[in-house]
């Protein structure tokens, strides 16, 4: 996964591995940053009553694609580890996306400067 920002967007590159399990075969993931309502390293909520449509999950081991719950429609990409950064969008497909990356904690800092600007 690669991850970049723009002058205008958060973009979100998924390789061919993470696209197959996420089930996930459109365009790369495009945000605009005035979409963002904030970046956060918190573990976010989760619970049984999601319905995964589609997607992949194993219990421990990864926790993929787009998620219908409570909240709104959610796209996951979290596999082992707590390295969450979770993106709470407006105007968007999804209203939520949840990663585990490194140096999560730099991203949602840069995202959440950009966002105060």
């Amino acid at each position: 996964m690669l991850l970049s920002i723009s002058d205008t967007h958060f973009k979100i590159d998924l390789d061919l591995w993470e696209r197959i399990w996420a089930f996930y075969f459109n365009a790369d993931l495009h945000i605009p940053l005035a979409h963002i309502v904030r970046a956060s390293t918190e573990e976010p909520s989760s619970d049984w009553r999601e319905v995964r449509m589609p997607g992949t999950a194993i219990p421990g081991v990864i926790k993929a694609g787009t998620y219908y719950t409570s909240r709104g429609k959610e796209f996951w990409y979290v596999t082992r580890g707590s390295n969450y950064l979770t993106l709470e969008l407006k105007d968007e497909f999804y209203q939520k996306i949840v990663l585990t990356i490194e140096q999560n904690q730099t991203w949602a800092d840069q995202l959440n400067e950009r966002l105060a600007i």
